[in-house]
């Protein structure tokens, strides 16, 4: 099969339907099979993406502090079952380990909430020592015990930067730069702090977030809902590296040639890591990499074999980064901007990754054209009303109503606002809205999605 045009087919496919606008690269045995880029780079649309532009990794970057703990590690700076109360003894929260924490399983309040009006109210752009702050002033219970459960924790993430920092003597920004970036040859790449340092990065491709009144699409800078990425600009560990898919396919590189990992530090990483019960801490039960090691999601393809992975997101941006271990291949997605339906998005990323194992790609099908024509209204008024909030989660349905004939929701994101969004009935009492790629479904005096269930109030 013609991998190459198969994937700028579909990419441009995606990118004709607002999908996708961004770089790709798919490489097999070190060599580049495909990469491309499509759209325009800056808020004005009049500079094209080129291939070399550089990206906001968002949580990307995990596998970058996780291997910074690594070296540290190696260096008897640290062992991975110390307490995080061992280099900061005034954090309130006992039990923690380092292990927990590239885990999951540290049970870490979320810092984002707490700090982005923080930083607000004193009107300024803290940096990431913030978060031994947050963590000993926020007040807030832990989500539950260390090694209890599994909870993806950006917290975790920035702590650990901060324990980089505080063990070798210099910034998490230049410990990475000097023992990781530069050995990996990735010259293109490195921490960026764009609104706290003011700076103008010239071959940067800008994050645009879709305005989903207007839908049309903005910075987040100047977005009401989404402009938390500037009190938030100081934070590392859990992100904010900045990269190209060259240099992402040189990391890649220099992991199997060990330049900067030894194999079995990298298995150390690759592997499982496990709650009190003993039992694998499960990190997305739908996914083809379930579990989740140091900085990696981990999973198995029949014929492929090991896959390590990671996703993602921050305002305006959206990556992917996948590493077939044993068929040595690698497919790497940088995006930036919005999509604006998240089911046809779905089925194009799909398609893209069924390309890279070698499988014809499904078509990509929009949810209006998944929804049911004609369906029976008559039991909808009973899904109306409000609806309790699932623990402390950042997004949840807060009420459900009728508005010209169609089911609508209102969801509340933290730090984003609330939005109006319409109901498309996929199935009996289950239906999907655009913008997200889940399933809602209505039972008697609840609604579940997103695994869990809440009660009708």
């Amino acid at each position: 099969m013609d991998k190459h045009a198969m994937m700028v087919k579909l990419f441009r496919e995606a990118h004709e339907k607002d999908l996708f606008t961004g770089t790709w690269l798919f490489a097999e045995k070190g060599e580049i099979v495909s990469k491309g880029a499509m759209g325009w780079s800056d808020p004005d649309d009049t500079v094209p993406v080129r291939e070399d532009m550089i990206f906001d990794l968002a949580s990307v970057s995990k596998n970058f502090t996780a291997t910074a703990i690594m070296l540290l590690r190696r260096e008897g700076l640290l062992s991975l079952d110390d307490e995080i109360t061992k280099f900061f003894p005034e954090i309130p929260y006992k039990g923690v380990t380092i292990r927990n924490l590239l885990n999951h399983t540290g049970g870490l309040p979320d810092y984002m909430e707490w700090i982005a009006e923080t930083a607000t109210k004193e009107n300024t752009i803290p940096d990431n020592s913030v978060i031994v702050r947050f963590l000993c002033e926020c007040g807030k219970d832990p989500l539950f015990a260390p090694g209890e459960k599994w909870e993806y924790s950006n917290t975790g993430y920035c702590l650990l930067a901060q324990i980089v920092t505080e063990v070798s003597g210099v910034k998490f920004e230049e410990f990475l730069k000097k023992n990781i970036l530069e050995p990996a040859g990735m010259t293109s790449s490195g921490i960026i702090h764009r609104r706290m340092d003011k700076e103008t990065v010239d071959n940067l491709a800008y994050g645009m977030v879709l305005d989903l009144e207007t839908e049309e699409y903005v910075l987040p800078d100047e977005s009401k809902d989404q402009n938390f990425v500037v009190p938030l600009d100081g934070m590392v560990g859990d992100g904010l590296i900045h990269s190209n898919i060259f240099d992402l396919l040189k990391w890649d590189k220099a992991l199997r040639e060990e330049l900067v990992l030894t194999r079995e530090e990298q298995q150390m990483m690759y592997t499982p890591g496990l709650l009190n019960s003993g039992e694998k801490a499960v990190a997305g039960v739908e996914t083809d990499a379930p579990y989740y090691g140091f900085g990696w999601e981990i999973g198995e393809y029949p014929e492929l074999g090991l896959i390590v992975c990671h996703s993602g997101s921050w305002p305006g941006y959206g990556l992917w980064f996948e590493r077939f271990m044993d068929a040595d291949k690698v497919l790497i997605i940088l995006r930036c901007r919005d999509m604006k339906d998240g089911w046809a998005f779905r089925n194009f990323f799909e398609g893209i990754r069924s390309i890279a194992k070698g499988e014809e790609p499904g078509p990509i099908t929009s949810i209006e054209n998944l929804a049911v024509r004609d369906p029976d209204r008559s039991g909808w008024e009973s899904f109306c009303g409000k609806y309790e909030k699932p623990g402390d989660d950042a997004l949840y349905i807060e009420e459900v109503f009728m508005k010209n004939g169609d089911l609508y929701l209102r969801v509340i994101a933290d730090l984003r606002g609330s939005y109006e969004l319409k109901l498309y009935p996929l199935g009996e009492n289950v239906f999907g809205i655009k913008r997200y790629a889940f399933l809602i479904e209505f039972g008697d005096g609840c609604i579940k999605y997103l695994g869990g269930s809440c009660k009708k109030l």
